[in-house]
């Protein structure tokens, strides 16, 4: 064997195992990934079933419910468009009408059940996706005003 066919079969072979781990990856990671999605655009879409959703947004005034037990809805909106939310589980501390909130779970029959809900930590701070996609739709609450 020549030293350009050794060559080649070490680059053949670092190939291969190379794609071996990143489809051994992809394939892990598969379930967990969890897209980031507003209202508007959980609304446009047709979205399975059993995919993760990230949902992000402001939680709507006058929409908590607190249900039986542990169980509450409220609506997660992005001032053009609002998405209903079922959580079952206690609700973080800063958790209040009007402020950002990330709830990660799926959407079954229009409504989004969410498994983990995300309020946030201080009175300056909304989760850069959400600040992100309020921006796009000239939304953007900074200090109590809307930034247009």
């Amino acid at each position: 064997m020549t030293r350009k066919q050794r060559r080649l079969t070490f680059i053949g072979v670092v190939g291969t195992v190379l794609a071996a781990a990143v489809g051994l990856v992809f394939a892990a990671m598969g379930d967990k990934v969890a897209y980031f999605k507003t209202p508007s655009e959980l609304v446009a879409m047709h979205s399975d079933p059993d995919r993760r959703i990230r949902l992000g947004g402001l939680v709507e005034d006058g929409s908590l419910d607190r249900g039986e037990g542990t169980t509450v809805t409220f609506r997660v909106t992005d001032t053009a468009d609002a998405v209903t939310v079922s959580y079952t589980g206690i609700l973080p501390d800063l958790f209040r009408e009007g402020q950002g909130v990330v709830a990660e779970g799926v959407l079954q029959d229009g409504v989004f059940r969410a498994d983990t809900v995300l309020a946030r930590h201080d009175e300056n701070y909304m989760p850069k996706e959400v600040a992100d996609a309020l921006k796009e739709q000239n939304h953007y609450y900074e200090s109590g005003t809307v930034t247009q």
